[in-house]
């Protein structure tokens, strides 16, 4: 086949194209320009998508004898999932841009534009399987649960993961992989792994998002409306959230306060204690399937958070929507974040959380 593999520049996607050209594939390598200033997208471990990284990633295709190209996709990430980004904590919710990267850019105009130039499928560092066992792939967890990245991929279609390859999903530990990448001769077998939001390389979210909201003071009150505190945006705080809450009147039972809810109209954050904080429900809305749209009701598992746990529960399709009951509560789960849907180590699918109720 003839496949185009997403290089960042680190160690998970050299060996995923590594393991692609000795399969006997075509390969071209490419290396995603996501940012018109790209010195600002890393700073040590964190952060990716730097000048660094894209030398990084032409040095590995060198070292395998592949085509390696930059494409520019600064504009569209910028429209897609930076915007979004901002958008989304302005109305009070909590996204996952990772999550939306994959739905948007690598997997959609990445795939497109390779489809486009003749290229059978695209390739990347993910942990995760395929099994190509039916007509459509199904896609599983990854064979080591620590490095399993199933969840930010639960937003892909069928006919997307059709036109997908994940070398690295039956890797058993980092360690194993970086050895297998000097063995290579890999330049970046030990280059640390990125973390953080890539365009936030500081880690300093409330920052970024200060520069691009602005702060605007209000209240924050408890569950009786009444005003205990002060902010400087409702913007720098997300449901479940306990420390940084700088209260000025103290609970009446002397125990930890949390962030219940935040109102971007009236500028409020509602804190409380943490038995407030149940989830037995959870509302789903823009639903996307890898294989079959699901229909009626259906046991399975849920995970709302990258390294969350899967959570058992009952999942229905109400109106184009997802009611998800979960047989245990759990804490905490904020708007906007995703709810992916498993049957066993399968996903199934993927929603936007619009509402949880208790």
């Amino acid at each position: 086949m003839r496949i185009l593999a997403a290089m960042s520049g680190g160690v998970d996607s050299a060996v995923a194209t590594a393991r692609l050209v000795e399969a006997g594939h075509e390969v071209t390598g490419v290396h995603l320009a996501l940012s018109r200033n790209p010195e600002l997208y890393r700073s040590g471990s964190r952060g990716c998508c730097s000048i660094a990284d894209a030398n990084d990633a032409r040095r590995a295709a060198d070292v395998l004898g592949i085509p390696f190209y930059v494409w520019d996709f600064s504009e569209r990430f910028a429209a897609d999932v930076v915007a979004d980004f901002v958008s989304e904590y302005a109305a009070g919710r909590t996204p996952n841009p990772c999550l939306r990267c994959n739905e948007k850019i690598k997997f959609a105009a990445v795939l497109e534009r390779g489809v486009a130039l003749g290229f059978d499928a695209v390739a990347t560092g993910h942990y995760a399987r395929l099994d190509r066992t039916d007509e459509d792939p199904s896609l599983y967890r990854a064979a080591e649960p620590a490095k399993d990245q199933s969840y930010v991929l639960g937003v892909l279609t069928a006919a997307q993961l059709a036109r997908c390859e994940f070398p690295l999903g039956e890797v058993q530990s980092k360690t194993e992989l970086r050895a297998e990448a000097a063995e290579r001769g890999l330049l970046v077998a030990d280059k640390p792994d990125s973390h953080d939001i890539c365009f936030i390389p500081t880690g300093d979210t409330a920052g970024f998002l200060n520069d691009r909201l602005g702060q605007r003071l209000g209240d924050i009150v408890n569950e009786a409306d009444e005003v205990v505190g002060a902010h400087r945006g409702y913007h720098q705080f997300t449901v479940g959230q306990r420390h940084g809450l700088h209260l000025s009147v103290p609970a009446g039972d002397g125990r930890p306060r949390y962030v219940l809810g935040l109102d971007p109209v009236a500028n409020t954050v509602t804190v409380g204690p943490k038995s407030s904080l149940v989830v037995r429900t959870i509302t789903g809305i823009r639903p996307t399937w890898t294989e079959r749209p699901q229909t009626g009701s259906w046991r399975g598992l849920v995970q709302v958070r990258a390294h969350g746990e899967a959570m058992a529960a009952t999942i229905s399709v109400v109106a184009d929507q997802l009611e998800i009951t979960l047989d245990e509560p759990a804490f905490g789960i904020a708007p906007g974040q995703a709810a992916v849907h498993y049957d066993g180590d399968r996903v199934v699918g993927a929603a936007t959380i619009a509402a949880t109720n208790s």
